[in-house]
């Protein structure tokens, strides 16, 4: 069993930063994959990030260059640092655990097993 929280959201003005964060407890947090996920409203939930336990990233074509993701495998969190940010950003985002994606950051939803609550972003022109 795993538990996610995330937090950092807001709302910010096109060009700014935001810095999310997603603590994690239950199972070992260096044994599998973390992601980043979001779902605008009126929109399928789409892959945003993933970070392999051993630091190995992917990312969505409409954030390369302007999110990164990272993990602090001693303090149990994974990070999502977005500059550049655009209106089109705007969505809730979730964390999610892929516990059997260790080696792995998939993209697929389908290999996620848990999920945070969401933390809303909102991006005004």
């Amino acid at each position: 069993q795993v538990q996610l929280v995330e937090s950092g959201g807001g709302f910010v003005q096109a060009g700014g930063s935001l810095r999310l964060s997603c603590a994690a407890s239950g199972r070992t947090f260096s044994s599998y994959a973390m992601g980043w996920f979001r779902q605008a409203p009126g929109k399928e939930r789409e892959f945003v990030t993933a970070i392999a336990w051993s630091g190995g990233t992917s990312y969505a074509d409409s954030v390369k260059g302007r999110f990164t993701i990272s993990r602090d495998n001693a303090q149990n969190t994974v990070y999502l640092q977005m500059n550049s940010l655009k209106p089109e950003d705007t969505a809730v985002y979730y964390c999610a655990a892929a516990l059997s994606m260790k080696e792995r950051p998939v993209a697929g939803a389908q290999w996620y097993d848990y999920w945070g609550q969401g933390t809303q972003v909102t991006v005004s022109s």
